[in-house]
């Protein structure tokens, strides 16, 4: 029995091994991309992104704010805010090692530093929003493939928001093409996608069948 355990515990260790080489291979990867390259490939990301059928009925988006090299996703909250959508971006509640949903009017005005430097919503002056109402989360991460695997960045707290909170929320994963590969290592608590949308083009990911795929 002890041999079993010890061969389980070396297995964990391997992926886990495996997961974190990746993610900073990937990682490596999208830093390197300029400025200039980062705000390009995000306008065409986010004009696909404001093509989806689905955008049409979504009222509530949850939308992650981008930070160091992610795509960036504030002119996709700005498009939301423009047409009538409500808008709540996540605040990190470490000692819980969870998020809070909150409503922006204005990411310019609503926005301060929080969790490790991230841009988060004053908790003074947003409101709160019910996770059930959110139609629509955007996910961001280190590394995505076509069959809906996501890594983040280790803490999981993605993951426990939409299995705890929000489990009716669409689940869309939002990322350069160069963060793509063929298949990630995931493990039983990493949440799939429904779609992910890169510069390149949107793809409707095979455990959710009941769209078909764009790309």
């Amino acid at each position: 029995m002890l041999f079993f355990v010890v061969k389980l515990m070396e297995g964990m260790d391997m992926v886990n091994d495996e997961r974190q080489m990746l993610r900073n291979k990937i990682l490596g990867a999208r830093d390197l991309l300029s400025a200039s390259e980062r705000h390009e490939k995000s306008s065409s990301a986010i004009q696909n992104f404001w093509s989806l059928p689905e955008m049409k009925r979504w009222s509530t988006l949850f939308v992650y704010v981008n930070f160091r090299s992610e795509l960036e996703t504030l002119e996709l909250i700005r498009l939301c805010l423009s047409q009538g959508k409500r808008v709540a971006v996540p605040l990190v509640d470490a000692s819980t090692v969870s998020m809070i949903p909150l409503l922006i009017q204005d990411p310019e005005k609503d926005l301060v530093p929080g969790y490790y430097g991230i841009p988060e919503p004053d908790p003074q002056k947003s409101l709160r929003v019910a996770a059930r109402e959110i139609d629509a989360a955007v996910i961001p991460g280190s590394v995505f493939d076509i069959q809906g695997g996501r890594l983040g960045y280790g803490g999981g707290y993605y993951d426990r928001f939409l299995v705890n909170d929000a489990p009716q929320a669409k689940r869309i994963g939002l990322a350069f093409e160069i963060q793509v590969v063929e298949k990630v290592p995931v493990e039983p608590h990493d949440q799939p996608l429904d779609i992910l949308i890169t510069e390149k083009g949107i793809v409707n990911l095979p455990h959710n069948m009941e769209e078909p795929s764009n790309a």
